[in-house]
């Protein structure tokens, strides 16, 4: 049987910021369903909750080097959802208020990459693939090569690298080779580790590891490109050929509106009648007047810049000005992003309600209740809001971007094929045609019966990706 270690910095259900936890909670399970002996490792935060710290089994105690310094760690362990579960423990790493953005997260990090590498010998198992993810993982690759070459335990041991955010690389002064990394300034000055002067987690994985992926397949052929490279374009040109597309997928079980326990009256691809009830229910319960037919657009995000906000500011009063429309937002961010929401309901109070917090429960209601869902990122490596949206019924307005592209395909009235509505350029008048063209296909509701047939059959959980990386995992254990 395959054995892969899937190492992450966050897990859901146990810790989470963004897609990456949903990913590393989800693949997984879905990997073990196919036969692969999968386990996961993460930090053991102080934050998670004690319902899962009460379950967790201690393994091992061990001391880490980290440079100059040895550190204590232990090893805990826990199954979910059929996944064993390592956690890396270290109260003074990792017994803190949230998870990131602290002064030593280069110290932190690379302990927990190390802490990876040095425990696997004393367990029960032993990975043909480890599959790391994101910059806080990283040096796993570095240190396998660099610090255990030597050794035959590791002879064999294959890693795949998965970045998620292109953005976020794990960027450090160059003091961290020797202080922290305990590595030869050669590998800096090579341009291994290298980066602007600086030392560069994320260029140490993708140069380290024996295959490198991302999150959908346009956006692994993007960030070859200069303007979505993020200075690493070059690097991801020259290996290329180990650079491969996944997209993500869904968790089924967790996002399904036949059992969600959120909804008021649930429903599936043939009963989509049943959304209308929950559109009477988010209208009544965010004080929005109470009407079947309006359509409902809405927005579930964070609110920043690269999800395409400042498009949605430029045209949205233009919107509600001339349609009838509601239009419900969610999400939390940019100050001057959520000041502008809270100001545009304070002048449109019976059409638009703006939801400052970020609420489980309400964005599923939400997705349920709303027609359409705007999603016009300027990049998008991969996006779990639009699938989420699809799996609901509520019709993306995407840009053409990312695994947006891969995912929502413009609707052909002729051929009746399509699941949303997409357009091209970062451009507030081809987002503005788009949410347009939708409201009018809206208004012939036998033809939006069909679009959101196509949104709610088009499958998008994580058995088809599964199969992917397991093809992959096989053809680099061989």
């Amino acid at each position: 049987m395959l054995k892969v270690l899937f190492v992450a910095s966050e897990v859901v259900p146990f810790a989470k910021t963004g897609g990456l936890a949903d990913v590393a909670g989800s693949l997984p399970k879905e990997l073990r369903a196919q036969g692969i002996d999968v386990r996961v490792v993460m930090p053991k935060y102080g934050n998670i909750a004690e319902k899962y710290k009460k379950k967790m089994k201690p393994l091992l105690n061990t001391q880490i080097h980290v440079a100059w310094r040895e550190k204590f760690c232990g090893v805990e362990y826990v199954e979910h959802d059929t996944v064993p579960v390592y956690f890396i423990d270290n109260e003074e790493y990792f017994k803190r208020e949230g998870f990131y953005g602290y002064d030593d997260d280069a110290e932190r990090f690379s302990f927990f990459s190390r802490a990876v590498l040095n425990m696997l010998p004393k367990l029960d198992f032993k990975p043909d693939i480890i599959h790391i993810n994101d910059w806080h993982a990283s040096l796993v690759s570095v240190f396998l090569k660099l610090e255990h070459q030597n050794d035959p335990y590791y002879t064999n041991i294959r890693t795949v690298y998965t970045i998620h955010n292109l953005k976020y690389q794990g960027v450090f002064p160059k003091s961290v080779m020797n202080d922290v990394l305990g590595l030869d300034m050669k590998y800096f000055q090579n341009g291994d580790l290298e980066f602007f002067d600086a030392v560069n987690f994320m260029k140490g994985g993708i140069i380290y590891s024996d295959y490198i992926t991302t999150v959908s397949r346009t956006y692994a052929q993007e960030i070859q490109y200069e303007y979505f490279g993020e200075k690493l374009d070059g690097l991801l040109c020259e290996r290329s050929k180990e650079l491969v597309g996944i997209i993500n997928g869904l968790d089924y079980d967790l996002y399904n509106p036949k059992t969600d326990r959120h909804l008021v009256v649930n429903y599936d691809e043939n009963s989509t009648s049943a959304k209308l009830d929950n559109k009477v229910a988010l209208q009544q319960e965010l004080g929005l007047p109470v009407h079947r037919k309006v359509p409902v657009l809405a927005i579930v995000s964070r609110l920043v810049g690269t999800k395409g906000l400042d498009l949605i500011i430029r045209i949205m009063d233009e919107i509600l000005q001339h349609e009838d429309v509601q239009v419900v937002i969610l999400g939390t961010g940019d100050k001057k992003y959520e000041d502008w929401f809270k100001g545009l309901a304070w002048r449109f109070p019976k059409k638009v309600s703006a939801n400052i917090t970020f609420s489980n429960s309400l964005a599923h209601k939400i997705y349920a209740a709303a027609d359409m869902f705007i999603m016009p990122s300027r990049y998008e490596p991969c996006g779990i809001g639009q699938l989420i949206a699809l799996r609901y019924g509520a019709i993306p307005i995407v840009r053409e971007t990312g695994g947006l592209k891969d995912t929502v395909q413009a609707f052909d009235k002729y051929t009746q094929t399509g699941n949303g509505f997409v357009f091209t350029n970062y451009n507030a008048h081809e987002l503005l045609f788009a949410i347009k063209q939708a409201l009018g296909t809206y208004s012939d509701q036998s033809i939006w019966n069909t679009i959101v047939q196509n949104a709610m059959t088009s499958d998008y959980s994580w058995k088809k990706s599964a199969q992917q990386y397991k093809e992959l995992y096989t053809s680099l254990k061989k």
